[in-house]
């Protein structure tokens, strides 16, 4: 059983949840939340949103699932990320579940 995490900006909702599907991964929960990022060590004008601290609606995936699902999902999920044209992808992580009940 393996622990699956899933981050990105909140437009790519339905994509998370087609490439779930795809992956044969039948349940999971998500929810909003804000990702942020501390942009400090740039320069303000080379930096696109022209402050210190940037706040991105995102969302959180997770689910509990077997090994092959999870190689599939990382795998459709590393295709996504190649085709994309923005600088924005899907972050995906995966934890042993040692027991659970």
């Amino acid at each position: 059983m393996k622990l699956l995490l899933i981050t990105a900006v909140k437009e790519f909702e339905n994509e998370i949840k087609q490439l779930l599907k795809k992956a044969a991964v039948q349940s999971f929960s998500y929810q909003n939340v804000k990702g942020f990022k501390n942009s400090s060590n740039e320069e303000v004008d080379s930096n696109w949103f022209g402050s210190e601290m940037n706040e991105t609606d995102s969302i959180l995936f997770y689910a509990f699932t077997a090994k092959e699902k999870v190689d599939a999902l990382f795998e459709l999920v590393e295709y996504f990320n190649v085709e994309q044209e923005s600088l924005s992808h899907i972050h995906i992580a995966v934890l042993n579940i040692e027991k659970s009940n």
